[in-house]
């Protein structure tokens, strides 16, 4: 799914600078990287999407974090964008991903 995803996105002139494979992993790399977007998937090893949601959103209230997906129950979409989430794809229909990341980071 990963690799579909970063197809989709180089494909349109943004760019993916790094990957994680768990939800400690994608918290050590914002703070690092300090990207523009997170995506964020809600099912991963060792700490999953919503905790490292909450974490990288207390660290910086501004993170542009968009929820990913194959789980599509409503409770979790509602918790992700009630804690602040910008948007939320259910896998594997990345149809809307180009329509949010425009949203959240124009002119490209």
């Amino acid at each position: 799914m990963r690799t579909i995803l970063k197809k989709l996105v180089n494909s349109k002139d943004y760019s993916i600078l790094s990957e994680a494979s768990n939800g400690i992993e994608a918290i050590e790399q914002y703070g690092f990287f300090r990207p523009d977007v997170v995506i964020l998937d809600i099912t991963m090893p060792i700490m999953n999407g919503i905790e490292a949601l909450k974490s990288i959103l207390n660290n910086d209230p501004k993170a542009n974090v968009i929820m990913c997906s194959a789980l599509s129950q409503k409770y979790l979409i509602n918790e992700a964008l009630d804690l602040g989430a910008k948007g939320f794809i259910v896998k594997p229909n990345f149809d809307n991903i180009l329509d949010i990341l425009q949203s959240i980071v124009p002119n490209r």
